[in-house]
């Protein structure tokens, strides 16, 4: 799960890698993935993988310069990678201060070594070795150690695997059957490296191996990065970064437009046009992943009702929603996008026709229904508001509650405690949630659990991706959510401001190589 909005690469790897095979062993299966990034690059399963020593993934070697301003529509509740829920944290965090043994290329979903300075999978899939880098120091000034890595992994993926330091520099992975995401989960937040010893309080402060170090928080305003001194790998290129949370749409525009923000990221629609004609500001409309799916309580009646959830999916125009949303959006019949393995077009599964919803209402003897759409309120109404009339030509009332965010991971994503359900799904690669009978929609299908359990194990991407399409279609031939549409942000950057991440900007922003003109 996840919430905001997001981005396309300018920024590309430091060195192409090069790869070698290796033969090998087995152990322990990895079931927990909920939240993971993008099954970006499967084939390195059976490869070794190098980079240059001089190829740190954080941009051009030089001196910062200047600082940047960036806008964001939602605040972290708390700093606390370990424990905090959504992609607020990981926006601001991740890249930046916190990093894995390995991450995702700028404004990509492809996997390349960071704290590991090379890493070798076996043939079958089994085992990983990873060398880590040496120099590499925490924000305190203490050294990164095998240790460190084998506390963290043990920590946030439990007896998933069997993680091992056989001497200070190396760390082992093993499975005991192979796991096509583990590469994309450890450039995961799940992946992320902490001080074993660290007694620093998570929830207002942050001890990562970053190009950047947290300079402050001040709640309810901003989030400041600073340059790191002793960053192991190429220096940042900004002395400070000032990510700064305006909730408000229109606010947010008039601090771009007077010269508060430098980058404004997620323009609300139906303001984007305020940036015509502006020659100080370029608007990219840009591919993401996010997902906004109206959510449906599989376990709660009359939603677990198939006929009625069929019903409420045929009702939706997502073309007049993509509309209201003056084109920020592509159409979408499953939770995969075109960005990612496993995408199909299932645009006509329970497609609109209001005819045959309120037909199927009345067959489930529902001529007169009344529902409750629970919906952060940092969103725009244009969505919801659509909603309400579309359901109402088919005889359903929606009633919408707005809620704070933190009330929506409380009482939504937490105690599962809601009808319909209306939010960004902004992780990568996240279909693991409808095949986990615990997550919020409360759907349990054997056959999706196995299809997904199937494609974890593939060794090769292109039975991967079919096992993955055969599950999304299950998904969507049983109406668990509407996947309203796949959400193309638009991203206000000022004149002067370079190599700013065009893509998936509302899950993480890279600051790897953005400059700053004088």
């Amino acid at each position: 799960m996840a919430d905001q909005q997001r981005g396309s690469a300018t920024v590309p790897p430091a060195g192409r890698p090069q790869y070698e095979k290796r033969s090998g062993g087995k152990r322990s299966l990895i079931t927990w993935l909920a939240v993971l990034v993008a099954l970006a690059v499967i084939g390195t399963l059976i490869f070794v993988l190098t980079r240059p020593d001089d190829g740190a993934n954080t941009g051009t070697p030089g001196e910062a310069s200047g600082s940047l301003t960036v806008g964001l529509t939602l605040e972290p509740s708390n700093l606390n990678v370990r424990t905090t829920p959504g992609v607020a944290l990981d926006q601001v965090l991740i890249d930046n201060v916190y990093q894995g043994l390995v991450g995702l290329t700028p404004g990509t979903l492809d996997v390349v070594p960071v704290l590991a300075e090379r890493y070798e999978v076996s043939e079958d899939g089994l085992d990983y070795r990873f060398e880590l880098r040496d120099g590499v120091r925490f924000h305190s000034g203490t050294e990164l150690n095998a240790e460190d890595v084998v506390t963290s992994l043990t920590e946030t993926l439990g007896d998933t695997i069997t993680a091992q330091a056989p001497d200070e520099r190396t760390v082992t992975i093993a499975l005991e059957q192979p796991n096509s995401r583990l590469l994309t989960l450890l450039a995961s937040r799940e992946g992320l490296i902490l001080e074993a010893g660290a007694d620093n309080d998570l929830n207002t402060s942050a001890n990562g191996t970053g190009p950047y170090t947290l300079a402050s928080w001040k709640q309810g305003d901003s989030i400041t990065l600073r340059q790191s001194a002793d960053y192991w790998g190429d220096p940042a290129t900004l002395d400070t970064v000032v990510f700064r949370y305006i909730p408000d749409g229109n606010a947010a525009v008039n601090a771009t437009l007077s010269g508060d923000v430098d980058v404004q990221t997620a323009v609300l629609p139906e303001l984007s046009g305020q940036f015509d004609g502006n020659e100080d500001f370029t608007l990219h409309l840009v591919e993401s992943t996010d997902v906004f799916t109206l959510a449906y309580n599989n376990q709660r009646a009359p939603l677990d009702d198939l006929t009625v959830r069929q019903a409420l999916s045929m009702a939706i125009d997502q073309d007049a929603l993509i509309a209201a949303l003056n084109g920020q959006g592509k159409p979408l019949g499953s939770p995969i996008t075109e960005l990612e393995p496993g995408y199909r077009d299932l645009t006509a599964t329970n497609g609109y026709d209001p005819v045959r919803a309120r037909e199927l209402l009345w067959e489930a003897g529902h001529e007169i229904l009344t529902l409750t759409l629970t919906i952060p309120n940092h969103y725009p109404p244009a969505v919801s508001d659509l909603l309400v009339s579309q359901f109402a030509a088919i005889g359903v009332t929606l009633e919408v509650d707005q809620v704070e965010f933190p009330s929506w991971i409380e009482d939504v994503h937490a105690n599962h405690n809601f009808e319909l359900s209306f939010v960004d799904h902004a992780e990568a690669g996240d279909f693991g949630n409808y095949a986990d009978p615990d997550y919020y929609f409360g759907y349990d299908s054997a056959r999706v659990q196995e299809l997904y359990a199937q494609a974890l194990a593939a060794t090769d991407p292109a039975q991967m991706d079919d096992l993955l399409g055969q599950a999304a279609t299950q998904v969507a031939d049983d109406a668990v959510a509407k996947w309203l549409y796949n959400y193309t942000p638009a991203t206000a950057v000022r004149s002067g401001v370079e190599g700013f991440p065009m893509s998936n900007t509302n899950a993480r922003i890279n600051l790897a190589g953005v400059t700053v003109a004088e």
